[in-house]
């Protein structure tokens, strides 16, 4: 049975193949002006074009057979390698994944299996942590909301031009950038 590449090579490349299935003797020999069409060496310019098509034909069947013979390797190679990456993510989990399994374990019973009054224990406490630390990034989340809008609030100061008269424009300045300064730390302390 052939290889699907070596099918699907041959169908693409060599169906219809042979200069009969792409034009007859008579449609060939209509193609001629019709004061020759009697010349019998259009038959003979028909064989020797079956005769070309047909090496051709054959050139390509060889072709697809060595191409067929030098993927086996890559084949080979490919089915390796991708062993090789499933066996390192463990059947599909990829780091994440893994590192998620290994947290949620190493607080339960190794080498057991759980059963149903082992396991809704460890869902319990691990809902119970999931929902404690969602709480802790809201609030921080909401701390670091509050500094950004005290810090823009500040910052439409300038915007508006509303200033204290007493302040020079260096003073200015250095409270802009200042403020400025603030957001960024905000920002990359609530981003990371």
């Amino acid at each position: 049975m052939p290889s699907r590449e070596a099918k699907l090579l041959s169908d693409f490349l060599l169906s219809p193949a042979s200069l009969q299935d792409c034009i007859t003797l008579r449609h060939f020999t209509n193609l001629f002006p019709p004061a020759h069409r009697a010349n019998p060496a259009i038959k003979e310019l028909y064989q020797e074009l079956q005769r070309i098509r047909q090496g051709d034909v054959n050139a390509v069947r060889e072709n697809i057979v060595d191409e067929v013979k030098s993927s086996k390797p890559l084949r080979r190679e490919y089915v390796r390698e991708r062993r090789d990456v499933e066996g390192k993510n463990l059947a599909g989990l990829d780091r994440v994944a893994l590192q998620m399994e290994l947290d949620l374990f190493e607080h339960g019973p190794r080498g057991k299996s759980h059963t149903l009054q082992t396991i809704h224990p460890n869902i319990e406490e691990a809902c119970i942590s999931i929902e404690a630390q969602v709480a802790s990034m809201e609030s921080e989340l909401q701390d670091a909301l509050l500094d950004v809008k005290d810090v823009v609030s500040e910052l439409s100061d300038l915007r508006y031009g509303h200033f204290p008269k007493s302040t020079s424009g260096e003073d200015i300045r250095d409270e802009v950038l200042a403020t400025l300064k603030r957001l960024e730390s905000t920002c990359a302390k609530s981003a990371g």
